[in-house]
């Protein structure tokens, strides 16, 4: 297992955990929820059912996820209709992490 990939996954394990902590007044739901798929994806990369390109994408994903919600709380309110799009790009992001830990590919 390469150690990148590891260091990769715990470092968006703690940034996560952190954000979580110091930006959770918003959106604690999605603060949570984004914690755990980080927690997915690196049980992953540490079982090698992720390869390092879906890893890559993955990571991807959930930076993406993260800059939408703080875009989302830059005026210092999370409308319905923001959170209601930041839940579905959380929900497209587990889909996508679940289909990547089971497809095929595995890293060997």
């Amino acid at each position: 297992m390469s150690k990148k990939i590891v260091m990769t996954a715990v470092a968006l394990l703690s940034v996560s955990a952190a954000f979580a902590t110091v930006a959770g007044a918003g959106t604690p739901v999605l603060d949570q929820r984004q914690q755990n798929q980080a927690q997915r994806i690196g049980q992953g990369v540490r079982s090698g059912e992720l390869t390092r390109p879906e890893t890559r994408r993955l990571v991807r994903g959930q930076r993406e996820l993260r800059r939408d919600e703080r875009a989302a709380r830059a005026d210092g309110v999370v409308t319905a209709r923001e959170r209601a799009g930041l839940q579905r790009e959380a929900n497209q992001q587990s889909r996508r992490i679940h289909r990547q830990k089971n497809d095929a590919q595995d890293r060997r």
